[in-house]
């Protein structure tokens, strides 16, 4: 078995600024994902990433990639980790397809979207319940939508769709929109957005595929006929598949400004941890600085 100096788990943004870093202090290292890019691929419109006036998500990614692509980069994609452990002195990671060792782990394993929990959501996954408007938005071109949730990650998606649908219903169970003024106004500017604060969605219906959401608008039931469902709730940390590690009350992994763990040899770094802002400048940010510290681990440990 390959013994690595670091193996990095993620390749969003954290994960691939750690992997550009290893690479340029050209450390044996791995990379083990899900996919190149994370939630950032999920993104619309970024304009607030440095040098870049506007990019989309998805090209700020393949930018990312080009980038991690111009050095000699073992990266294997389609696998993501399953369990990370400290034992004897290593760290041993596992994915489905097999186990690596290595003397330091990155982990940027990032967030996944949270479900609402509503009846008919499961039902009618990719039948019209949807987690991503970058994803999927071209799918319901002149169609009549709604989007859950009325924080910045919902109004990036509604944002997208204006480009895309008929009409979009925004349900927010506050009493008020928490989404920055901005992106709030633009929305309202595009007149095909209805907002409806201190409202939940109840269930979901349809056929075979979605036709409606059951909605409670201030004590009132209505139904509203959407032929696609956007669920923009939040989400949550992948941090389960570490063995040992501390995690605040959100499960986020919880690091120092080193980005190091409670365990030696483990560092975390972007969305996956307790770091305030959920940001891809942030992360990349948190991705450079958990590659130093797990590069001045490996220069100062006896023990590795």
């Amino acid at each position: 078995m390959t013994m690595y100096d670091l193996i990095i788990i993620g390749a969003g943004p954290a994960g691939i600024t750690a992997g550009v870093y290893a690479a340029r202090k050209r450390m044996n290292f791995l990379i083990l994902t899900k996919d190149v890019g994370g939630q950032a691929g999920w993104s619309g419109d970024v304009e607030n990433y440095i040098g870049y006036q506007f990019i989309s998500g998805p090209e700020l990614v393949e930018k990312f990639r080009e980038h991690l692509q111009k050095f000699d980069v073992e990266i294997r994609e389609g696998e993501p980790a399953t369990l990370i452990k400290r034992e004897n002195n290593l760290i041993h990671a596992q994915t489905e397809q097999g186990s690596y060792e290595a003397r330091t782990v990155i982990v940027a394993s990032g967030r996944n979207p949270r479900k609402l929990g509503a009846e008919g959501e499961e039902q009618y996954r990719n039948r019209g319940v949807t987690y991503c408007a970058t994803c999927d938005g071209p799918l319901f071109a002149d169609k009549d939508v709604a989007v859950v949730g009325g924080g910045n990650s919902g109004f990036d998606a509604v944002l997208q769709l204006v480009k895309i649908a008929r009409h979009i219903h925004v349900v927010e169970i506050a009493p008020e929109i928490r989404a920055d003024s901005i992106m709030v106004e633009k929305a309202r500017e595009s007149g095909i957005v209805s907002i409806h604060t201190s409202s939940r969605v109840k269930s979901f219906f349809g056929d075979m595929f979605l036709k409606g959401i059951k909605m409670e608008e201030e004590g009132k039931e209505l139904d509203i006929p959407v032929e696609g469902a956007f669920i923009e709730i939040g989400s949550l940390p992948v941090s389960a598949i570490v063995k040992d590690v501390k995690t605040n009350p959100y499960g986020e992994i919880i690091v120092d400004c080193k980005c190091r763990t409670n365990i030696p040899g483990i560092f975390a770094a972007g969305d996956v941890t307790d770091v305030p802002a959920k940001q891809i400048i942030v992360a990349c940010g948190e991705g450079c600085k958990a590659l130093l510290g797990a590069f001045e681990y490996l220069s100062t440990e006896k023990s590795v």
